[in-house]
């Protein structure tokens, strides 16, 4: 029957490597976070590049087949993402919900123009492309007036630049953190078990004898802190994708499966290396070092 003491230390043992797995596993996750916003950054960019287009304001005598027509035109160009067309009746109903009050009926009449809105590709979404695609569409008798906001455009790309750069020197930062993190928490499990090291070396084990106990142990918590980060991520790429889905696609599955291999690469890397030098740590002391 086991006696107290060996409860305890079976108890502390327990709860180092649930300790360890747990901090291993969070480590993981934040790596695989910061790996999957690198991968999805430009998406991201794009998506938010492609949400800003402009209006296109349509002549009052323009017939409703050729803006039908030229709407059709603009649905095939190369710079296009979508298209939508607003009639006068709509842009009212749309303005009189803003400003809470029907203008139409006291002013006596509609003065909105009908309108195309137009959301451009990411590639396009610069100042000077769309400065371009305003002096070709001009050119058609149809429009009356391109309306597009060229500031918010100027902030939106000069922002996009640097949370790139930003996100690379945080991302090599955190990641020197995580790492030193997870080697410091297998350190202190280690040190943990090094009078344990110590009555091996006295019994005359050999040290590959004494480090592969050690070794599979840190590798098995690397690998069960891995899956429990992909867990993470996977559920983290679930809600992203249900919020977001334009950002995820199935030609993304490959990337996502290839962040899941890294990251589990990683887990047991690092869980190898922190282990393996902890231990060789442990085995060159002697009796009286390890009270220090």
């Amino acid at each position: 029957m086991a006696t107290s003491e060996e409860k305890a230390h079976k108890k502390q043992i327990w709860s180092s490597n649930v300790t360890a797995v747990v901090s291993i596993s969070l480590v993981l996750f934040m790596l695989g976070l910061l790996g999957l916003t690198l991968l999805y950054a430009n998406a991201l960019s794009g998506y938010v590049k492609e949400n800003i287009g402009f209006t296109i304001y349509m002549k009052n005598e323009a017939k409703e087949v050729d803006i039908l027509q030229f709407q059709k035109f603009l649905d095939a160009s190369e710079f296009v993402v979508s298209t939508d067309y607003i009639s006068e009746e709509q842009a009212a109903e749309q303005l009189q919900q803003v400003l809470g009050e029907d203008f139409v009926g006291f002013m006596g009449y509609n003065p909105l123009k009908r309108s195309i809105d137009v959301k451009i590709k990411s590639s396009y979404s610069t100042s000077d492309g769309i400065v371009d695609i305003k002096s070709d569409l001009l050119k058609n008798p149809l429009i009356y007036e391109i309306d597009y906001p060229v500031d918010l455009i100027r902030v939106i790309n000069r922002n996009v630049r640097k949370a790139g750069i930003v996100i690379l020197v945080f991302c090599g930062l955190l990641s020197l953190i995580a790492i030193s993190l997870v080697n410091n928490n297998i350190r202190l499990s280690v040190y943990s078990k090094r009078f344990i090291i110590n009555s091996m070396k006295l019994v005359g084990a050999t040290q590959s004898f004494i480090r592969k106990p050690f070794v599979v142990e840190g590798v098995l918590r690397g690998l069960i802190g891995s899956f429990v980060a992909n867990a993470l991520l996977a559920g983290v790429i679930y809600l992203a994708s249900q919020n977001i889905p334009e950002l995820f696609g199935l030609e993304d599955i490959e990337i996502v499966f290839t962040l899941f291999g890294v990251v589990l690469l990683l887990g047991l890397i690092i869980s190898f290396l922190s282990t393996t030098f902890a231990v060789r740590k442990y085995l060159r002391l002697n009796a009286d070092e390890l009270y220090y």
